[in-house]
């Protein structure tokens, strides 16, 4: 499957997703608490902030991409409720 995070992605986009903040904290990324991120998240990438703060770019994304597969492999195999 293809990465669907990017280092272009945006840091509130994957803040939106419901693994986005474990993952983002696993990795100790400052942005999470920090009040002037909390201004600038529809900017952000996540490239350019892992950079900024010395955190693992490649391990990021995969961890991100592994549970954003787990998430669609997961809605995959729900049943869609009945009308």
């Amino acid at each position: 499957m293809a990465n669907i995070i990017s280092e272009q992605s945006l840091l509130g986009d994957i803040l939106k997703k419901p693994y986005g903040k474990k993952v983002l904290s696993q990795f100790r990324l400052p942005c999470l608490s920090c009040p002037m991120a909390a201004l600038e998240m529809g900017v952000l990438k996540i490239g350019d902030v892992s950079r900024m703060y010395g955190v693992d770019l490649q391990g990021l994304l995969k961890a991100l991409n592994d549970e954003e597969e787990k998430t669609i492999t997961q809605e995959e195999k729900s049943p869609e409720p009945s009308k």
